[in-house]
């Protein structure tokens, strides 16, 4: 993921103890009744989506998912799972989400100040001098790597370096859903590989394979699906429609008057990333972030806060207030930049806090009345041969995915329930994590109501089902390791 460089005490407590409430006993349920609560939510969604498109996230995803919960908690209540234990799951599993909903919060307050101070406008400016349409989306692939392997965190990626991408790329006429998919596979990628990286470090600790051992063998499939990644974005990007040198110099020359564009702003999203790669937990270095925005956009766009901020003594401090909370815009002239240079402070991310909230009361109450537990079992048993029993621990991590809306549960949770299987087969424990990180931690940003999923949609301001198609890296992965899987190629033994 993700939201923080290595998971702290109380995080990793808090995955534990949602797991063992997952992992506990549950009474005799029948499968066929847990999988209501699950066609229930995947059908009205489906017919949510339908209906409302890249909308159905304002609001109504949200009711459906509070419904599924409600009836999931009458089934559980009908089988003498008490309230308190399902209330216990709600709670918990809305704990484990608290740091995801923080950094939301402070991620909101860093794009208002850095469009304020001028800083994202500058990194788009400078962008264009050095990027073309054709290459773009690979430079944004590789790019992204970069930042998320030193950073160990794809969450960061998105919020430093993505959304500048997100504005280069639409000044180049590059459609969104391409960039946010590029942006993507890239961060993944760099999560995936970095040894800082909250889920490779759990993915590791679960199995109890050795970090590097486990990030060698997941080179095995990952460098061949960031190769094909490269290889369709390349193709892609040959096809886009060239931007005139003249449009571009023109968009750069509106940028400049309307704002004062120096490199001394780009110390501020370097700061950042320095803070990450030396350790400093994302939440306090983004807020540092903020901060360090707020003061540069005092020194040198002191007319735009002013504006901001209104007319009166405190105009100020008012525009400084109103870019960390509420909505913010840059005004140029330009349709383009007008739409792009627009944030919408901490008020514009509540809506994905509330769907976080929804996701993870129905995780919740699916794990404490055991229905998860049951239906993950009833896959199990139907692991005979090695090919499926790696093919049933990747379907039980995108079934965590969409029901737990947890990526550390999707590598916990299937991590512990089939370490004896991949034992029981002599299979080295490196299968194992790889599977996960293949099939749990990639995946997850395809689901728009798990947290990261409403993270980087909220945040690249793409709707999940625009990227998704072209999240090439988080696509292919799982079918690498399935491919891997029947194939048996490189498959370590114990």
């Amino acid at each position: 993921m993700s939201d923080n460089n290595n998971l702290t005490p109380n995080e990793s407590s808090s995955v534990n103890s949602v797991s063992d409430l997952a992992l506990g006993k549950h009474s005799d349920i029948p499968l066929w009744i847990a999988i209501i609560p699950l066609l229930l939510l995947v059908s009205l969604l489906s017919g949510n989506v339908f209906i409302y498109g890249d909308d159905a996230v304002s609001g109504s995803n949200q009711v459906i998912l509070m419904l599924s919960a409600a009836l999931t908690a009458a089934l559980a209540m009908f089988y003498k799972t008490p309230w308190k234990a399902i209330e216990k799951g709600i709670s918990q599993s809305l704990l484990v989400a608290t740091p995801a909903m923080l950094i939301l919060l402070m991620v909101g307050a860093l794009s208002g100040t850095w469009l304020l101070s001028g800083i994202i406008p500058t990194m788009i400016y400078y962008g264009l001098q050095i990027l073309d349409s054709s290459w773009f989306l690979v430079a944004a692939v590789i790019i992204s790597s970069i930042v998320a392997v030193f950073t160990g965190s794809s969450w960061t990626t998105s919020a430093t370096i993505g959304i500048a991408l997100m504005g280069i790329g639409q000044v180049l006429g590059i459609a969104p859903g391409l960039i946010a998919g590029a942006v993507i596979s890239g961060a993944y990628f760099g999560d995936k590989m970095s040894p800082l990286s909250d889920t490779t470090n759990l993915a590791a600790a679960t199995t109890g394979t050795e970090l590097f051992t486990h990030i060698r063998y997941m080179m095995l499939t990952t460098v061949p699906s960031i190769s094909i990644t490269l290889v369709l974005f390349l193709f892609l990007g040959l096809g886009t429609e060239q931007q005139s040198t003249t449009e571009s110099e023109t968009i750069a020359n509106t940028l400049q008057q309307s704002l004062n564009i120096t490199p001394w702003l780009l110390l501020v999203p370097l700061a950042v990333l320095i803070m990450i790669i030396r350790k400093i937990p994302a939440l306090p270095a983004i807020f540092i972030g903020v901060v360090l925005g707020a003061i540069f956009a005092l020194i040198f766009q002191v007319d735009q806060v002013r504006t901001a901020g209104g007319s009166g003594d405190y105009a100020l401090y008012q525009g400084i207030m109103q870019a960390c909370f509420g909505d913010i815009a840059i005004a140029t002239g330009d349709p383009l930049l007008d739409e792009l240079l627009t944030a919408g402070g901490i008020s514009g991310m509540l809506g994905t806090i509330w769907l976080i909230i929804s996701a993870m009361m129905f995780g919740g109450t699916m794990e404490a009345s055991g229905f998860l537990k049951r239906i993950t079992t009833a896959l199990m048993n139907r692991a005979q041969s090695i090919r499926g029993l790696i093919s049933t621990t990747a379907g039980t991590c995108l079934f965590s995915n969409a029901t737990t809306s947890d990526q550390y549960l999707s590598i916990v949770v299937p991590g512990r329930m089939f370490t004896e299987s991949f034992k029981e087969r002599g299979l080295a424990p490196q299968n194992l994590s790889r599977t996960l990180e293949d099939t749990g931690t990639v995946t997850s940003v395809l689901v728009p109501w798990n947290t990261c999923g409403a993270y980087h949609a909220s945040v690249l301001g793409v709707a999940t089902l625009s990227y998704a198609p072209f999240a090439f890296f988080c696509l292919i992965s799982p079918f690498m390791t399935l491919l891997f899987a029947s194939t048996q190629y490189k498959m370590a033994r114990q």
